[in-house]
C-alpha cells in the first residue's frame, strides 16, 4: 500500500520538460527589453553620443575637411556604425551583471535552453540599435544629409546594418562572459569602439599615414562602411558588399562559438 502511494507521488527531483519552440527566447527578449527601458540613461546615451558626434564632425570639423559642405554625406555611414557600437556595448555590461549577481544559477534550474539567456540579450540589443540607427539617420537628414538610395538599396542597407549589429552584439555578449566583472566588460568593450576611427568611416584611407593605410583598408569596418556609403549614395559597390557580409559572418560565427563555450564553462563552475 505504502509502496503504491509512493510510486503515485511525483518526485520533486523529476526532470521538467523543456519549453517548446522559442518560448524561452521570447521570455528573455522581453526581459531584456524591459531592462533597457528601465535603464533609460544607457539607452539615451547610446542615441545622444552618436548624434553629438555627428553634429561635431559636421559643424565643427566638416568645414575644414570638406569646405563644400558635403562632408555630412560622407560621415553619416560612419556615425551609423558608431551608433551600433555604442548601443551594442551595453550588452557586455548586462551579460556580465547576470553572471555576477547569481541569477544564472536560478536560470540553470529551469527547463530552458542555456542559449536563451544570450539570445534574449542579443535580440533586444538588435531592436534597440535599429531604433537608434533610424533616429540617427533622421537627425542626419535634418542637418543636411541627402541619401539617394533606391528602395532596393534601403532594404539592402537595413539587412547589412542588422547583420552588423547582430555580429557585434554577440561579440560584446561574449566579452561580457569573459570579463570578471561589469566594470571589466565595460572597459574591454570600449576598445572595440575605436575601430571606426581606424577605418574609412570619418576620413578616406588615402589621407592616412602610409604605414596606417594597410591596417585601415583591411580591417572589418572599412568594407562595411564603404558598402553603407555606396548604398546610401546609390553608387557602384564593386566587391565591397561581399567583403562586408563576409566579415560580419566571420565575426558572428566566432562570437557565437566563443560565447557558447564561455557560457557552458562558467555556468558549470557554479
Amino acid at each position: 500500500m505504502n509502496a503504491a502511494l509512493t510510486a503515485s507521488v511525483p518526485s520533486p527531483l523529476a526532470a521538467r520538460p523543456r519549453l517548446r519552440g522559442f518560448s524561452a527566447e521570447a521570455v528573455f527578449v522581453g526581459r531584456s527589453l524591459r531592462r533597457s527601458l528601465r535603464d533609460g540613461e544607457s539607452l539615451l546615451m547610446a542615441i545622444l553620443l552618436p548624434v553629438m558626434l555627428m553634429l561635431m564632425f559636421t559643424w565643427v570639423f566638416g568645414g575644414a575637411i570638406d569646405p563644400s559642405g558635403g562632408y555630412v554625406d560622407y560621415v553619416v555611414p560612419g556615425i551609423i556604425l558608431t551608433c551600433a557600437g555604442f548601443g551594442a556595448s551595453s550588452t557586455a555590461l548586462y551579460v556580465a551583471s547576470d553572471m555576477q549577481n547569481g541569477i544564472i544559477d536560478r536560470f540553470r534550474t529551469m527547463p530552458i535552453r542555456a542559449s536563451a539567456v544570450l539570445t534574449g540579450h542579443v535580440v533586444a540589443s538588435l531592436v534597440r540599435n535599429l531604433v537608434a540607427t533610424t533616429i540617427v539617420i533622421g537627425v542626419g537628414v535634418l542637418v543636411g544629409f541627402r541619401p539617394e538610395a533606391s528602395i532596393g538599396g534601403w532594404i539592402a542597407l537595413a539587412g547589412l546594418i542588422a547583420l552588423y549589429i547582430l555580429a557585434i552584439t554577440y561579440l560584446f555578449a561574449a566579452i561580457g562572459l569573459a570579463a570578471g566583472s561589469p566594470e571589466g566588460a565595460n572597459g574591454y568593450g570600449f576598445i572595440l569602439l575605436f575601430l571606426p576611427y581606424l577605418s574609412s568611416a570619418f576620413v578616406p584611407v588615402a589621407s592616412m599615414p602610409g604605414w596606417l593605410q594597410p591596417v585601415a583598408a583591411h580591417q572589418p569596418i572599412t568594407p562595411i562602411v564603404d558598402t553603407i556609403r555606396g548604398l546610401l549614395a546609390g553608387t557602384a559597390l564593386d566587391a565591397q558588399p561581399w567583403w562586408a557580409i563576409g566579415w560580419c559572418l566571420v565575426i558572428l560565427v566566432i562570437a557565437v562559438a566563443w560565447g557558447s563555450w564561455l557560457f557552458r564553462r562558467k555556468a558549470a563552475r557554479r
